[in-house]
């Protein structure tokens, strides 16, 4: 079996899913079920002996050992995580202590368990690490993409937490042989995404005929990948990486902002439609502070050495995505709760449009 952390987060609960399909090893899902922790996104597995979901903290070291203790796990991959950079501007200690603190006492109780572990379990142990494109800070119009040996210069407090983490994760390797791999993603979207992402904000605030807020100019890049595209690197990544490697992953899609926002109300249009569209309804609200103006990811290393490249392009991938979220608005309205909204008043209602 498995250890999962952040298994009802958006990029968890998916992989939990994935896993349960194309695997069926047991899973143990370890998820504090903060605000983007949703025990709903893991509804089809109830009554599945094969998952068992744990609330409880990574930072928790007891239980954690506990945990490992009990069930032995062949592998953890860690998922666990604040991961939404506006939020880490307005409050970043819980970034530190989750991304930061909290990866220390995995490590350190995973460490502990690893090295009681003797002959074939101990060589097959495996620590997959989940972290973002954005520990590499930002790049330029014409700067190549980043890859794996791109220098860190995180600009958030959310990616320096994250590059915080990262480089725990390298020094348990180098220092203590703990096998670890670390994996690198850029932008996810897909189903059960929390809604104060900007894919699933722009289609809730669009199908309720709210304004849809777009920093600055809108040509912030970003690399989208489908979250599916996602699990299943995850996947070859824990079965195949080589121990101490670090593997970029990324959807071949870089798109500015302003045009993400732009097919999101087209294809909207095309499935339900709206008088006037759904393009009237964008506005552009004053930048968040140190906004990173591209992200890019060189991802030529995972496919050559494991053979994996993204199925969906971001056309399908968005088709998909506005799909879900028509066919699935009692699981929106049900996230959409009190905390979600008093997070839209923080952080929209302050500012003023353009």
């Amino acid at each position: 079996m498995i250890l999962v952390t952040g298994g009802a987060g958006f990029i968890g609960s998916n992989f939990v899913l994935d896993w349960m399909r194309e695997v069926g090893e047991p899973v143990v899902n370890l998820d504090k079920l903060t605000y983007a922790g949703n025990a709903a996104n893991l509804a089809s597995l109830e009554g599945d002996g094969r998952h068992e979901l744990v609330q409880g903290d990574i930072a928790d070291r007891a239980l954690v050992e506990r945990l490992l203790a009990g069930h032995r796990p062949r592998a953890i991959v860690h998922f666990a995580a604040e991961s939404h950079v506006d939020r880490s501007i307005h409050g970043p200690a819980a970034f530190v202590q989750t991304n930061v603190v909290g990866t220390f006492e995995l490590l350190d109780a995973a460490r502990g368990f690893w090295s009681k572990l003797e002959g074939a379990e101990r060589d097959a142990f495996r620590f997959l690490h989940v972290s973002t494109d954005e520990v590499y800070g930002t790049l330029g119009p014409k700067d190549a993409p980043f890859s794996e040996t791109t220098p860190y210069a995180p600009n958030s407090p959310y990616s320096a937490s994250k590059t915080g983490s990262d480089h725990l994760v390298r020094a348990y390797h180098h220092t203590y042989g703990l096998p670890v791999v670390t994996t690198n993603c850029s932008n996810n979207y897909g189903p059960f995404q929390f809604p104060e992402k900007l894919i699933p904000l722009m289609i809730a605030n669009a199908l309720e005929g709210k304004p849809l807020p777009v920093y600055g100019d809108g040509l912030q890049v970003r690399d989208w990948l489908y979250v599916a595209d996602h699990c299943e690197a995850i996947r070859v990544a824990l079965a195949k990486g080589r121990a101490g490697e670090t593997y970029n992953v990324g959807g071949n899609a870089e798109k500015p902002n302003i045009d993400v926002v732009h097919a999101i109300c087209d294809a909207l249009q095309e499935m339900k439609p709206r008088p006037g569209g759904y393009r009237s309804l964008i506005i552009s609200v004053p930048d968040r502070p140190g906004h990173d103006r591209r992200y890019a990811i060189d991802a030529r290393k995972i496919r050559a050495e494991l053979g994996w490249s993204p199925r969906e392009t971001f056309e399908t991938g968005l088709a998909k995505t506005v799909r879900w979220y028509l066919d699935h608005g009692a699981w929106v309205a049900q996230v959409k709760s009190g905390e979600y909204r008093r997070w839209l008043e923080l952080n929209y209602a302050a500012r003023s449009t353009q």
